[in-house]
């Protein structure tokens, strides 16, 4: 299926209102608020255009990090129809991802990512590696650029993170990691 990212865009953010992401709370605002900051920060590092969908809606099915879920895993035909099947997949890795076990080997090509989901291990493909790892990049960024608290608390760890993994990133993201997270708090 070929999804025009504009029409997909403002189809998967009327379904974000639509299923309450406006309204519900996130450091920065709302989420609504921030999944626009992801998605407009991966347009600024030229993700490609199923990488910046992915971004507007990275936490529909939740996230090890932000428990709340718009959508169960079980409905992803229902995103896959607004998003496409590539962003879709991607949002299903970054929700699915068991933080604590796989970041550890993040960096290794044949490191396998844990489903929260599921406990199945596999190891994804190098693109969707790097998907990965630039949907976290950005989505971290945003939290540290709006919530001190949440940078000065995780900003050495999110570093430590991103230099493990720059390979994976774009030199634009890896750029504002090391800008971001390494300049002192204020």
């Amino acid at each position: 299926m070929h999804t025009d990212p504009a029409v997909a865009a403002d189809r998967a953010v009327a379904l974000l209102r639509e299923l309450g992401a406006e309204e519900m709370p996130h450091p920065g605002g709302t989420l609504l608020a921030h999944l626009r900051r992801v998605h407009e920060r991966l347009a600024l590092w030229q993700a490609r255009p199923a990488l910046r969908l992915a971004g507007l809606c990275h936490a529909f099915y939740g996230t090890d990090g932000f428990p709340g879920a718009l959508l169960p895993p079980e409905r992803r035909a229902d995103l896959r129809a607004v998003i496409g099947t590539e962003a879709e997949e991607i949002v299903h890795l970054y929700a699915a991802c068991d933080r604590t076990a796989t970041y550890p080997g993040l960096a290794r090509p044949d490191a396998p990512f844990h489903d929260r989901f599921t406990g199945v291990a596999a190891v994804p493909d190098p693109r969707l590696r790097r998907d990965f790892a630039e949907l976290t990049a950005a989505n971290e960024l945003d939290l540290a650029r709006v919530d001190p608290a949440f940078r000065e608390r995780w900003g050495p760890d999110l570093l430590s993170l991103f230099t493990r993994v720059r390979d994976l990133l774009s030199p634009e993201a890896w750029l504002e990691c090391r800008t971001l997270l390494a300049a002192p708090a204020s």
